[in-house]
């Protein structure tokens, strides 16, 4: 990857970037307000939301977006978008992932610029298109000449490393802590990346039960500090 591409994807990947990803806690703060979530239990936990939730769905959906910018097909795109829509089933966790897609979309095209970009903003604006995050952010990563396998790490780091801000933003684990896990989630990344970088359309799925109706529950809790 060239060095201006992986500037880039720095840049994609930083809590800075104006897109929103760090007003999410994906669902802990509920196993929190629930006394499920303990330090030792946070590795485990994102685990099972990488391999079963957010690899199979999100990171399958960016690889088609991936791939649908490469070609110039954007209905590949839109068919992602569509399909990831439909596997969110917590209704915090769609609309959320949908509002953050739309300001990346919004904050991307204003940096990075690209016809193809603008296209796809049209699509979202005209309600063709969800304009899941996923999505909108693999199509930038693409522009940017960022690889699919690399795209789809990041994008699985920025998660790991969202949710595990909002773990210490919850008081559940301190700064040392969090950070002796998201680096021994760097193995699950890095494979689950590999797993799901030639995935198609029919591949987005997901499998987390408990953590869709944690996320479920949120979505009724009285007191919250995230908005998911």
């Amino acid at each position: 990857m060239a060095l201006d591409a992986f500037l880039s994807s720095l840049q994609l990947a930083d809590s800075f970037f104006p897109s929103g990803l760090y007003t999410l806690s994906h669902g802990l703060e509920a196993f929190v307000q629930a006394g499920f979530l303990k330090p030792d239990d946070l590795e485990g936990l994102l685990i099972d939301y990488l391999r079963h939730g957010v690899g199979p769905a999100d990171g399958a959906a960016l690889a088609c977006a991936h791939r649908s910018a490469q070609t110039g097909e954007l209905e590949l795109a839109a068919a992602a978008d569509l399909r990831l829509a439909a596997v969110k089933l917590p209704r915090e966790a769609r609309t959320n992932s949908q509002r953050i897609g739309r300001q990346l979309l919004k904050t991307a095209g204003e940096v990075f610029g690209g016809e193809l970009l603008f296209a796809y903003a049209q699509r979202v604006r005209q309600g063709t298109a969800p304009g899941n995050h996923a999505v909108a952010l693999g199509l930038v990563m693409a522009l940017q000449g960022i690889g699919r396998e690399q795209a789809l790490a990041g994008e699985l780091y920025a998660f790991s490393a969202g949710a595990i801000g909002a773990a210490v933003r919850l008081a559940v684990i301190d700064h040392r802590f969090a950070q002796q896990v998201l680096h021994a989630l760097k193995p699950v990344i890095a494979a689950t990346a590999r797993r799901h970088c030639d995935s198609t359309v029919q591949d987005i799925a997901s499998c987390t039960p408990l953590i869709d109706i944690m996320a479920m529950r949120h979505e009724r809790a009285g007191l919250r500090l995230f908005v998911s």
